[in-house]
């Protein structure tokens, strides 16, 4: 390991991502910020379209090649920004790896899961091909795979969703990893499936001292997995801090919004849940000012004229928001 042990692992800084789309350029990602060490954990929530998976492939190297990235993400010094894909490809599945959320289109139906498991110890550790396989049978018992030396050479089809999960798991942790990236990998799975999941990824992070980001739409997922958490709308951060922090002094009002719309345990049948107003704005199209502004209960015409900088409400803990003392007045409880 280079560097000092308190030194960042992984480290964001003003990160920018412009997409080319059918209505035109779109920035996807405004001014994302954040550092890990190692061990640290960090949830990126919001609705579909926020910027949070755009994050993450900006991360992997994976964005399309029109697209144009600004700012700085380096890796234990490493600037990863312009790099080259053959040496981000040493990177990838090596360094930093990511588990997607579908498993079903993360895996190849053509190939066995054995070998899909082995081949990133085979690409980056340079295992023969029966250690790699031993190797793989290993990770696919490690993570809960039943029969994993039988079923090895099995194709995905022949496997449950959370199976697959499993699987794709696997595929992530194959090289131990610095930065693992969890993207929404509990989608489709039923509750008891998603916790076990869940409980898998926490106990793997904790074994092998990786960081880790998980990105999820579901505030419960992230209070129970994360120590700091990011809210992320219009392709920008909206409120940031550690976890218990931010549930405890929610300052945004999408933030809120968020937690209110959450199902609750005891509601009686047929009870509706509580919405967010509007829709999330179009990347191509998102106004000067706070991207939150036609949603938002508490706007006022300053909203709109310039996105607002972020405010400390609390140690480490910044709200994206010019109207602060208006929204924590009224910001639900965590236990309510």
């Amino acid at each position: 390991m280079n560097g000092s042990a308190s030194a960042p692992l992984i480290e964001v800084k003003d990160l920018g991502v412009r997409l080319n789309t059918s209505r035109g350029p779109a920035q996807a990602v405004r001014g994302v910020s954040f550092s890990l060490r190692r061990g640290e954990t960090l949830g990126l929530v919001g609705e579909s379209g926020c910027g949070k998976s755009v994050t993450a492939l900006a991360l992997m190297g994976l964005l399309p090649d029109s697209a144009v990235v600004s700012g700085s993400i380096r890796l234990e010094g490493s600037e990863l920004v312009g790099l080259l894909d053959a040496r981000y490809c040493k990177l990838r599945g090596n360094r930093i790896s990511m588990i997607f959320q579908e498993p079903m289109t993360a895996l190849n139906p053509m190939h066995t899961i054995g070998r899909q498991v082995a081949e990133p110890l085979r690409r980056h550790t340079g295992c023969a091909t029966g250690e790699a396989r031993k190797q793989a049978i290993a990770l696919l018992d490690r993570v809960g795979l039943p029969d994993a030396a039988r079923r090895v050479d099995a194709y995905p089809h022949q496997f449950s969703g959370g199976q697959r999960q499993r699987i794709t798991i696997a595929m992530a942790l194959a090289c131990q990893p610095d930065v693992l990236i969890a993207d929404e990998p509990t989608t489709a799975l039923d509750v008891t499936i998603q916790g076990q999941i869940l409980d898998l990824i926490a106990d793997l992070v904790e074994e092998r001292g990786m960081s880790m980001i998980l990105i999820s739409h579901d505030l419960g997922v992230i209070a129970e997995n994360v120590q700091r958490m990011m809210v992320m709308y219009g392709g920008t951060v909206v409120e940031s801090g550690e976890t218990n922090a931010v549930f405890t002094r929610m300052g945004h009002p999408y933030t809120q919004g968020l937690f209110r719309a959450r199902p609750k345990l005891g509601a009686r049948k047929g009870t509706r849940l509580t919405t967010i107003a509007g829709t999330v704005p179009e990347l191509a199209d998102l106004p000067a000012g706070c991207t939150f502004a036609d949603r938002c209960g508490i706007v006022v015409e300053r909203c709109r004229t310039a996105l607002p900088p972020a405010v400390d409400v609390g140690a480490g803990h910044g709200v994206r928001c010019i109207r602060t003392d208006v929204s924590m007045a009224s910001a639900p409880r965590a236990g309510a």
